[in-house]
């Protein structure tokens, strides 16, 4: 009786540890947890390896919102429950308002009105647990519905008709069933739609063992080989076109019976943990067992499997459980991959997904279907995998349910802060990563305010790559940017408390929004892939999502109104002494202003230094520091020859980078010569706010006050030759596939030939090697000591980047292509004084 209460003990302690220290036990959610042959599911060994009699849940951690909560799916699996529900979000949003100037003079009056106010939002939350957990689940989600109006839940899965009875009696909701393979359409062409960084192949020896892939914009036609007990291959033309043109009894539910009948292992994960430890060469009969090497006339090598088992009938031995699991493995992975191969070439399409329990993450499985295919197709045709592909079934349900609400017209993106990230199952993972993987598993999706499409003008949306260094393939360049951001956030702390001096809690959300990120910094040096490519925009994004998650909205605001107020007072004086100078003599000089003004950017931990210990620092001094030609890479003179010798841009898009400083006397001037010139400018500002960057609401008010001290300015905006759009981003880079729809309608309806892209978040981290079907001007100033080095500098560089397109000739400066790059560096000492 003491070694059984010792063992109950034990695994109440490892389940504890897989929930995680944070979890805060609440008392309505614990309940008895009976197996999942109890529950009237699954088999008794399945359900006699059940860690755990009670499963104590974190509310905040992971039912989120559920009080919210308005519509439910959910999709149950031989073994996982994915549960879907959306749901109402209240958060708050900084706003500015204009005040009525009455008076000659603009720039002495209070600039503009802020104010915090309550939104709500569209969320979706997805959630995926063991069936054993499946009881208490449906309890707590009884015990903290409050809002909820639906009367119906969509189901799909084979354990739908199982646990029928159970949700209907726990939730008191009706169980609506749907075709399980329609959801799982519909939730595939939603992830693929709307995650960027969705679809990876699996490299087992590379770097980076997930390499994610860039979307195309048109998703259609793909094959969808969805493994589960066996193989159903799914051809996908639309939307709403699909057609099982073929499948196998061959799938994963032969490797778990054969498995268990070898192994006498009944548990699936434990399987391919045998698997992964075997050595398939002493089960299977390669071809040099027969040949004695390899078999030249044919073209097979000496190591390719002749005969899987083929030993075993002539071996007089034992075999190991981990070899006949690796060989039983390669035999079932390697005949799906040559079936999915044979129908992607008979229907002559190159996208193949592969999906299904049979995957749900493992290394041992990705790799041999990736090694098959590759075989089979001589490398013509990569294995994709999705990042959540475990949870179509309940993204598809939950579709179906929605269609009402038409979920599709809008665009949504994954809220870093609330989403777990993928999680390798890799045998050598350490134990509690593993554990943790294998408990509960979250997505959310927030809905955007804006529908974002792509930017017009990419010379090849299917091509492009928003970042310039993927930190996943770049361990060096990896361990330094997670320590730059580990080490601001002190300084991020500071500021989001200041944002808000008059609240009493704000210190505590403060302290929780250094937790949650510095949390989600942990999870990303040990899983670089958890949200698909790691880059310096990935990790400024989770910083944004975070802030907003404790109700930060703009830690910046109240310092981008000091510095907009201040820069506004020198904007005369700056035009004057432009048009003070020749034409060429002003041209160096607007670009130099553009540069200037580009230095006052806080989220660089060097300028906020700086701005924090010398606030007399201003525009002219930023000028002072930047060095005379010739500058370390300068062609300036190309950009020179276009203004002299060619006509005037029809339409100049420009995306703007930070208040104050860089927008008011940097931007602006640039923006009135244009306009001068007879060239519309369009600019493109934040929809949202992100560090100091210039929100789109900001933008009008300062623009409105320009014009009022400018006649240039003020012709520009009655003649609608000056026009304010909103990027629909609310990040400090810019990925130019997810664009306003509003802003990508202009840019057509306006003939854009000249794209102005400023900033290091936006020219540098993100679109340096971006290729446009214009001309475009990409001008930063490198504010990174240790970027400045890899790019070949020292210190801080100002970068200023021409690309000219010439239809169809190609003439480069640096690279191949169908354009001519030319690229202005100068080093920038600013920075370098101890």
């Amino acid at each position: 009786m003491f070694t059984k209460r010792r063992s109950l003990l034990r695994d109440a302690w490892l389940l504890i540890g897989r929930l995680g220290p944070t979890y805060i036990r609440h008392a309505r959610s614990v309940k008895s947890v009976r197996t999942m042959a109890e529950c009237g599911g699954g088999d008794s060994s399945t359900s006699s390896h059940t860690m755990d009699k009670s499963i104590t849940l974190p509310p905040d951690e992971i039912f989120r919102n559920l009080e919210n909560a308005k519509r439910f799916a959910i999709d149950i699996g031989g073994s996982l429950t994915k549960l879907a529900y959306y749901s109402t979000v209240q958060h708050k949003v900084a706003k500015v308002r204009s005040f009525e100037h009455h008076t000659e003079d603009a720039a002495s009056d209070k600039l503009y009105e802020i104010s915090v106010q309550e939104e709500v939002t569209a969320r979706l939350h997805f959630i995926k647990f063991e069936n054993a957990y499946i009881e208490t689940c449906l309890d707590f989600i009884k015990d903290h519905l409050v809002n909820t109006e639906t009367k119906v839940i969509k189901a799909t899965g084979g354990g739908a008709h199982k646990f029928k009875e159970l949700i209907e009696r726990k939730l008191g909701l009706k169980v609506d069933k749907e075709d399980e393979m329609t959801c799982l359409i519909k939730g595939c062409n939603f992830v693929l739609r709307n995650i960027p960084h969705e679809v990876f192949v699996y490299a087992k020896h590379a770097d980076s063992e997930f390499r994610f892939q860039t979307t195309h914009p048109d998703i259609f036609p793909y094959l969808l080989v969805n493994i589960g007990s066996g193989v159903s291959i799914v051809k996908v033309e639309s939307e709403d076109k699909f057609e099982r043109i073929g499948g196998s009894s061959i799938g994963g539910g032969t490797f778990w019976g054969l498995g268990a009948l070898l192994t006498k292992t009944k548990r699936f994960d434990e399987l391919l943990q045998l698997a992964s430890r075997g050595q398939h060469t002493n089960v299977d009969m390669l071809v040099k067992d027969i040949y004695g090497g390899s078999y030249g006339s044919l073209g097979l090598t000496g190591d390719l499997i002749a005969s899987s088992f083929g030993k075993s009938a002539t071996a007089d031995k034992e075999f190991s459980k981990e070899d006949m699991a690796k060989s039983l493995l390669h035999m079932i992975s390697n005949d799906i991959g040559q079936l999915a191969c044979l129908y992607a070439k008979l229907h002559n399409l190159s996208r193949v997904y592969f999906g299904g329990f049979f995957i749900r993450g493992h290394p041992v499985t990705m790799h041999t279907i990736t090694y098959s295919i590759n075989f089979f197709t001589k490398g013509e045709v990569q294995a994709l995998f999705l990042r959540h592909e475990g949870y179509l079934g309940a993204i598809g349900a939950f579709l179906k349910g929605a269609e009402e609400d038409n979920p599709n017209q809008y665009s949504w993106g994954e809220n870093y802060a609330g989403s777990s990230g993928l999680m390798s199952v890799s045998p050598d993972m350490n134990p509690l990563q593993r554990a943790r993987s294998g408990t509960f598993d979250m997505l959310e999706m927030d809905r955007l305010e804006r529908q974002l499409v792509n930017l017009p003008l990419l010379q090849d949306s299917s091509s492009y790559i928003p970042d310039t260094v993927d930190l996943t393939e770049d361990a060096l360049a990896r361990e330094y940017w997670l320590d730059c951001f580990e080490e601001a956030l002190d300084g991020v702390v500071k500021r989001a408390i200041g944002s808000q001096p008059d609240i009493p809690e704000v210190t505590e959300r403060a302290e929780k929004f250094r937790q949650k990120y510095r949390n989600k910094l942990q999870t990303l040096r040990h899983q670089p892939f958890a949200y698909g490519s790691l880059t310096v925009r990935s990790l400024l994004d989770t910083r944004e999502h975070c802030l907003n998650e404790f109700n930060f909205p703009d830690p910046y605001l109240k310092i981008k109104e000091k510095e907009n107020d201040m820069a506004l007072k020198y904007y005369l004086k700056v035009v004057k002494s432009l048009e003070e100078l020749g034409w060429e003599q002003r041209q160096l000089a607007l670009v130099r202003g553009v540069l200037a003004g580009n230095v006052f950017d806080w989220g660089a931990k060097a300028v906020s230094d700086v701005l924090e210990s010398d606030p007399e620092f201003g525009f002219e001094e930023a000028k002072r520091q930047l060095e005379e030609r010739p500058w370390l890479v300068d062609s300036y003179d190309q950009w020179l020859q276009r203004l002299k010798q060619g006509p005037p841009h029809k339409c100049a898009l420009f995306f703007v980078d930070n208040s104050g400083m860089d927008i008011i006397l940097g931007v602006m001037p640039f923006v009135r010569e244009l306009l001068s010139r007879g060239t519309e400018v369009v600019l493109a500002s934040n929809s949202g706010p992100a560090l100091n960057d210039v929100t789109n609401g900001e933008l009008q008010i300062l623009i409105e006050r320009i014009a009022a001290m400018d006649p240039v300015i003020q012709a520009g905006l009655m003649d609608d030759r000056l026009t304010l759009v909103q990027s629909g981003s609310s990040s400090p880079c810019l990925d130019l596939s997810r664009l306003d729809k509003v802003l990508a309608m202009v840019v057509r309806e306006r003939q854009t030939d000249l794209i102005v892209i400023e900033g290091m978040g936006r020219a540098i981290h993100t679109n340096y090697y971006a290729t446009l079907n214009c001309e475009s001007l990409k001008m930063a100033v490198i504010k990174n000591s240790w970027l400045a080095d890899r790019l070949g500098g020292v210190s801080v560089l100002p970068c200023c980047m021409f690309q000219k397109v010439l239809g169809v000739s190609v003439t480069t400066v640096f690279s191949s292509g169908t354009c001519s790059v030319t690229l202005i560096i100068s080093e920038h000492h600013i920075f370098t004084v101890s």
